[in-house]
């Protein structure tokens, strides 16, 4: 509301109140100022609905009361509010708040000085914003800028070109030439794979280049949908063509860091695979497996497990992994509206006779989960001249920021802080909303105003806004986003992951309709631009998929880069 009310005579003036030989302190814990929480945006929802506008943010906060001997040391302190609050999108109240403006005004797009210092000048973003950038990239890019392009790069230029270049996002690893031992090799890995495409027997409906995989489904299968999604209306039984759908991925990196909120945002990421498979697919039930290294069980000790074994700071203990991943992922789940029907758990750790540690000390989180298609939706459209570019879900966040480039770095407690920052909050209900909005666009059968869609991964918008758009190009609003943070840089509004997002393509003359079913299903959406269809050649838009068509490490001598530019209307123009 316009202004924060606050029940402070729930609360003792002085934080410290003596009674007898006892302490209690008093401490209290809620939302950033600047972070719009999950909570808000229904509980706000829920007072439009009611037809109650004034309310703007609609926040809770948690009071405890700690009875100790004595004033609390600052190491008990700073213990105890490190376990009750998560740093991302909480913080400490010192008093009880009267406003929500923080005071904090948004970072400046800054440049890189390449052109005056050289490599050590994007040595030094590398650091600071962790792009995970390897001798080779710091070589490569500086080069680039220095003598091809003349100029010096933007911050967001260097933390896009982080995403889009780690291992996360084009998997150079399993695409790149293999040689061992001297001998080049005369697969890559990801080929070895594919080639197990040839013997389906064109069983396969869709593999290796959308979302998920599908297999051939069958014919008049008796489907129950709303005769009219746009409106309250009848459901109706009509005879489909449904495919089934199989997707997997790992959240090791997110798991290993915060277990909770990393399983969430496995569960939320590969849900979003499900549903942005073709023109758009349906969930059905997940499975969730977790590697990890030796539990250390208290009051079960194992023979094989190892007391001198040490464990990183900077990451969860396989114990605590185990316990509350399970608990992120089935968390999760049930809010969206999934169930967990399958999955396995393993853990072990082992020194081998020639003194090798064995063991998965950054744990496996794996993620799959089976969906249906309509069989008319297999296909994505293409971008076409005039086309809307359409983000549709929950608002950006400070959080998920560096992910992409995250998980391609060794993690240690140097970079503890900026793996921290890049994993992750899910927000299951919105997902569902957005879920619910998807399925209205499905059950529009060959009306289906979705042509192409892509669920928002590592990188964000400068991955997903990229990839809707290839190869016509498009021309975006970077203010446009739909923002939970008004204090979020250009930098952070187009890099960071935050959860709950797919990017459409639909046709002007389908927005009216669209915004009927968005609106009916309470989902936010917002169009951030329009297919230019200037593809090709030097100076026009283009972008690629991933990066993955130009940025493969035995090809990039030999091509010519697409940057990333913002003017000075903080539009966002891919080009040549």
């Amino acid at each position: 509301m316009g202004e924060t009310f606050a029940r402070s005579e729930t609360r003792p003036d002085s934080p410290h109140v003596t009674v007898g030989s006892s302490t209690t302190s008093v401490v209290e814990f809620g939302p950033r100022l600047t972070f719009c929480s999950a909570f808000s945006s229904n509980a706000v929802s829920i007072c439009q609905q009611c037809g109650i506008q004034v309310v703007e943010r609609f926040e809770k906060s948690l009071r405890y009361g700690i009875v100790s001997a004595g004033p609390l040391s600052k190491e008990g302190t700073n213990a105890f509010n490190a376990a009750m609050h998560d740093r991302m999108t909480e913080m400490i109240y010192p008093e009880p708040i009267t406003s929500f403006d923080a005071g904090v005004t948004p970072s400046p797009v800054t440049t890189v000085p390449i052109m005056e210092e050289g490599r050590a000048a994007l040595e030094r973003i590398n650091e600071e914003k962790g792009l995970g950038f390897d001798d080779w990239d710091l070589t490569y890019y500086t080069e680039l800028f220095k003598t091809k392009l003349g100029r010096n790069p933007t911050d967001v230029e260097c933390f896009d070109m982080g995403q889009s270049n780690s291992e996360h996002s084009r998997h150079w690893f399993f695409g790149g030439k293999m040689i061992i031992d001297g001998e080049e090799k005369s697969d890559t890995l990801f080929r070895m794979v594919k080639d197990t495409l040839k013997k389906s027997n064109d069983n396969s409906v869709i593999a290796f280049h959308d979302n998920s995989s599908a297999i051939k489904g069958y014919s008049n299968v008796p489907y129950m949908k709303s005769s009219d999604p746009s409106t309250s209306s009848p459901m109706v039984i009509s005879p489909l063509t449904l495919h089934p759908i199989l997707t997997a991925e790992t959240h090791n990196f997110p798991c290993g860091v915060a277990p909770f909120p990393g399983a969430e945002t496995g569960t939320g990421g590969r849900l979003r695979d499900v549903m942005a498979t073709g023109r758009g697919a349906n969930s059905v039930a997940g499975v969730s497996s977790y590697c990890v290294g030796n539990l250390n069980i208290p009051g079960y000790e194992q023979p094989w497990e190892d007391k001198s074994f040490v464990y990183p700071d900077n990451l969860a203990s396989p114990l605590e992994i185990e316990v509350e991943a399970s608990n992120g992922a089935s968390d999760y789940g049930n809010k969206y509206g999934e169930p967990v029907v399958n999955g396995f758990t393993r853990s072990f750790g082992m020194r081998l006779p020639n003194g090798e540690r064995f063991e998965w000390v950054k744990p496996i989180m794996f993620s799959a989960g089976i969906g249906s298609m309509d069989g008319r939706h297999t296909v994505k459209g293409n971008p076409e001249k005039g086309m809307l570019v359409v983000k549709i879900g929950g608002p950006a966040y400070r959080i998920g920021v560096g992910g992409g480039a995250a998980s391609s770095r060794v993690q240690d407690s140097k970079n503890a802080a900026l793996d921290f920052d890049a994993v992750q909050r899910g927000d299951a209900e919105m997902e569902n909303r957005m879920n619910r909005l998807m399925r209205a666009c499905i059950e529009m059968g060959d009306k289906n105003p979705i042509i192409s869609v892509h669920d928002q991964g590592a990188g964000g918008n400068g991955n997903v806004l990229k990839e809707i758009v290839e190869p016509a190009g498009a021309e975006y609003d970077i203010r446009k986003v739909y923002v939970g943070d008004k204090t979020m840089s250009v930098m952070e509004i187009f890099g960071a992951e935050y959860q709950e997002n797919n990017a459409l393509l639909i046709k002007p003359e389908d927005e009216g309709l669209f915004k009927t079913l968005a609106d009916r299903e309470n989902c936010p959406f917002r169009i951030l631009g329009a297919v230019t269809g200037e593809n090709g050649g030097k100076g026009k838009q283009h972008c690629y998929r991933h990066f993955t068509s130009y940025l493969i490490r035995y090809l990039r001598p030999y091509i010519y880069v697409p940057m990333l530019r913002l003017n000075v209307r903080n539009t966002i123009i891919l080009t040549h």
